[in-house]
């Protein structure tokens, strides 16, 4: 069992020092949080400041929140809903044109309950180009969405799923192909 006594913060694992981690929650606590809903423009600058990767007409809600934009990469034209979580202790990265829908939660980090001193460890989320996570779902540290990929309302994503998919359920599992479509021109 752990024994949180001897549970140690790895070194630089937060990626920036702890004034920067603390102004960020600040900045995202009144600025981020209290803007306008339709001011995109100005939450995408916030997260730049901070180190973010945000492409070019990003859609962020401002009740997502953000443990550490420096380690979050958003595509062009993707969106993030409400409530959204960025658990990012390690690298999140979201694709061009990819919907992260309300209170999905996205978790980069976990301990490893093996070790007595319960060690605190981050693996990559990626979410694929043109990938649609519907509303509430959560992705666990390591997985990788693929491109196109479409992900089930109130899922559990524990493992990778492939790009051109539907998927959905505890534990998410691929149903079937996802159809294309004609883009207008």
């Amino acid at each position: 069992m752990q024994d949180l006594s001897r549970f140690r913060m790895p070194p630089g694992f937060r990626g920036r020092s702890a004034i920067a981690v603390q102004l960020w929650w600040l900045v995202q606590a009144t600025l981020f949080h209290g803007s306008p809903q339709f001011v995109y423009g100005f939450r995408r600058w916030l997260l730049r400041c901070f180190g973010a990767k945000v492409g070019l007409g990003a859609v962020i809600r401002p009740s997502v929140v953000i443990t550490y934009p420096w380690k979050v990469s958003i595509g062009d034209h993707a969106w993030i809903g409400d409530d959204v979580v960025l658990y990012s202790l390690g690298d999140i990265e979201i694709g061009a044109n990819a919907v992260v829908s309300q209170s999905s939660y996205l978790c980069t980090g976990d301990h490893d309950y093996t070790q007595p001193d319960f060690p605190i460890r981050s693996r990559k989320i990626t979410i694929g180009p043109e990938a649609w996570l519907a509303a509430d779902v959560f992705v666990a540290p390591g997985v990788s969405i693929g491109q196109g990929a479409v992900i089930g309302a109130r899922s559990s994503v524990f493992s990778d799923m492939q790009a051109g998919m539907v998927c959905f359920g505890y534990p998410c599992r691929p149903v079937k192909k996802r159809e294309k479509f004609p883009c207008p021109l």
